[in-house]
């Protein structure tokens, strides 16, 4: 007894040590609950770390970004890489201060480089489509969005949220669905699948347009209401709203892509990045081909901007995005939008471009606004559907719409 006692006295004097640990290299660890350190996530290029479910709430909570990769490297396969040190049961300071991160040679796949259009092409067509953007449809259909409970991947909730946008997706498509393929990506231990939404092109090389369906209240995520307006109930409506325009004009053979043209809505972001690693990785897995993928988190909210006297743009991500892409966007931008774009950082898998990036696909990240400037309500009750700019959400529909058509059109990109 008095040896257990000894012990559990170790164990909180460890883990009440001061914020000395801040290395990611060297972390404390309790003594009794190391062993349930079973996902290993990376929180950078060449970091890879072991981590409790309740670890991976504490650094969505101080806002730490990663990516988790327990599917795809077992975690015998990370010791047996030296991704990360094994734990020795028979090692007295291993015990107390297990090394559960390590700092390893850059393991992604080489980004290829592709010959984005420099000039725009199809302006005509494309702006003629803007004619036809209903911001009263998409408040429509955010609402329902929003009054899920919590589209917490987890959650019961979070699984019909899904269900409700696959079959929103559905009737989209309805017009076209014998040429047009709609997908469920089930996903290993939990509920909520995501969706991807194909318009097969000449060749199979693939366009990626994605966002995040789920939404995380982060006190307690599991309990707690979590709307999830902004983040990314905007990007999922932005996504929705623009195929909606493309299938319509793809119903009238007014557009036919020459590659594959995909809008991808993932499940789990809040998670780790997991429903859009599992997507990547499998695509990677069978060999296929992405030229470019764009992701749209958070597309609505500008009063940031707004109270700090700035112009309302969008947040163009410079950091683990792909230059060359971001170079297309910014033709983008200039040639069909109305609000101009700043460059802006977020940090390593800050969303689900990340999980293109690591897997070799060339990725990039628009945001509603540089990152200082982004809504500061999400992942509470409080990123609720008034707080959103409609006619900015506007602008990132016009972007995405001109940004699958100029790619998805492109002939020579090899």
């Amino acid at each position: 007894m008095r040896l257990l006692i000894i012990f559990a006295l170790l164990s909180c004097i460890v883990n009440s040590l001061p914020l000395l640990f801040q290395d990611w290299s060297f972390q404390p660890l309790s003594l009794f609950n190391f062993v349930k350190k079973d996902r290993l996530i990376k929180l950078s290029p060449t970091i890879y770390q072991l981590i409790s479910e309740d670890d991976k709430l504490k650094l969505r909570k101080k806002n730490i970004k990663f990516m988790d990769i327990t599917e795809q490297i077992p975690i015998e396969e990370a010791y047996e890489r030296g991704l990360v040190n094994k734990p020795n049961a028979f090692s007295w300071f291993d015990s107390l201060f297990f090394i559960g991160s390590k700092q390893v040679t850059h393991l992604s796949k080489q980004i290829p480089v592709y010959n984005y259009p420099k000039t725009t092409k199809y302006n005509s067509e494309v702006k003629e489509l803007y004619k036809n953007i209903d911001t009263d449809l998409m408040f429509k259909k955010l609402s329902k969005f929003t009054s899920f409970f919590s589209r917490y991947y987890k959650s019961e909730s979070g699984a019909q949220s899904a269900e409700w946008l696959y079959n929103e997706l559905e009737k989209i498509i309805k017009p076209v669905n014998d040429k047009v393929n709609i997908t469920k990506i089930h996903h290993n231990g939990w509920d909520q699948f995501s969706i991807i939404v194909s318009i097969p092109g000449e060749i199979e090389d693939k366009v990626v347009i994605g966002a995040h369906q789920d939404s995380a209240n982060l006190i307690l995520p599991s309990v707690m209401r979590a709307p999830g307006a902004d983040d990314d109930g905007s990007g999922s409506i932005t996504t929705l709203e623009s195929l909606r325009l493309i299938i319509d004009s793809y119903n009238k053979n007014l557009y036919k892509p020459y590659n594959t043209l995909e809008f991808h809505w993932y499940s789990a972001e809040e998670g780790g990045l997991l429903g859009s690693v599992d997507v990547f990785s499998r695509y990677s897995n069978a060999g296929e081909v992405v030229v470019g993928m764009l992701q749209q988190d958070m597309t609505g909210y500008t009063q940031g901007s707004i109270d700090a006297n700035v112009e309302p743009h969008f947040g163009l991500i410079n950091d683990y995005t792909s230059i060359d892409l971001n170079n297309f966007i910014k033709l983008i931008i200039k040639s069909y939008n109305s609000i101009p774009y700043h460059e802006s950082q977020c940090g390593y898998a800050c969303s689900d471009h990340a999980s293109a990036l690591e897997n070799g696909y060339p990725s990039a990240f628009l945001i509603e606004s540089e990152m200082k400037y982004t809504n500061k309500y999400i992942h509470s009750t409080l990123d609720t559907i008034d707080r959103l700019d409609w006619d900015h959400i506007k602008e990132h529909v016009k972007l995405t719409v001109a940004f699958a058509f100029e790619l998805s059109l492109a002939k020579e990109l090899h």
